[in-house]
């Protein structure tokens, strides 16, 4: 039989390892937002715009 403290450790570890891997893929989308507009940024500079 699994006593309450050997539940809550369990349930505290899937908990907190959840958060981390949510944390990690957070991090790689805010990452991967920043490279795509940094591209675009460098994309606009390099073309010439129509001049008024």
């Amino acid at each position: 039989m699994v006593s309450r403290k050997q539940l809550a450790d369990f349930g505290y570890k899937a908990f907190s390892g959840s958060m981390m891997l949510l944390t990690v893929y957070a991090g790689y989308l805010c990452s991967v937002r920043v490279q795509r507009m940094l591209q675009q940024r460098r994309q606009r500079e390099s073309t010439p715009g129509p001049e008024s």
